[in-house]
């Protein structure tokens, strides 16, 4: 209970400011709207992918989309088909695309896989201090919300096999965009992949119908 408790404290005090972190990003929702038809391929007409390899963009933040965005196209976020399409984008582009996509709503989902919840929550909420396991809670947020202004991106109603993905390639090392913090790393690097599946799971199912603005 107190984790639980304590992670609501630390949520309340990410969610101060929220709303006015991504108005930080000087982008038209109308524009940005018109230059995703590209991206609509892939990611939803709305940013809600169909295919759950590909990520949901609806309701990301604005700042963690455009630091996305330039990774991919200065080559420290590595993908075939992200990396072509963001060198095609002028940072003005990025801004617009960014400040769309984060205006829509995530779809909601439900958990990919009900059995392991329970597992999935405790690693959320608690970690694992024995495998030296920090909790999502404390950057993510209660809800998976996550924070602008620390560039924490949103996590909730993100397709399941996407975050389990991402998982992986920061326990890898395929992927790098944390930094010389290596926080990312650090803490995939003690996940099994139980581990990764079950918290990729309830992650999905983290109040997807909550909107961008909340």
């Amino acid at each position: 209970m107190k984790l639980t408790f304590a992670g609501f404290v630390l949520g309340s005090l990410f969610f101060t400011g929220l709303a006015g972190a991504d108005t930080l990003v000087d982008g038209s929702i109308d524009a940005g709207k018109a230059k995703s038809t590209t991206c609509s391929a892939c990611h939803g007409a709305d940013g809600n992918s169909v295919n759950p390899v590909w990520p949901s963009l609806a309701g990301q933040h604005a700042t963690y989309i455009v630091d996305q965005l330039k990774a991919y196209k200065d080559g420290t976020r590595k993908d075939p088909l992200m990396t072509a399409q963001a060198m095609s984008l002028s940072d003005e582009d990025i801004r617009d695309l960014a400040v769309y996509y984060a205006s829509q709503r995530m779809a909601a989902r439900a958990v990919a896989n009900a059995s392991t919840v329970d597992k999935g929550r405790a690693l959320y909420i608690g970690g694992d201090s024995e495998a030296g396991v920090s909790a999502c809670i404390a950057c993510h947020g209660p809800v998976g919300r996550g924070n602008p202004a620390a560039l924490y991106p949103s996590l909730r109603g993100q397709h399941a096999a996407y975050t389990a993905k991402q998982l992986r390639d920061y326990k890898s090392g395929a992927r790098v965009t944390d930094g010389t913090t290596r926080m990312m790393r650090s803490i995939a690097a003690s996940l099994s992949e139980e581990d990764i599946n079950a918290v990729a799971s309830y992650i999905q199912g983290l109040h997807g119908t909550v909107t961008a603005a909340d």
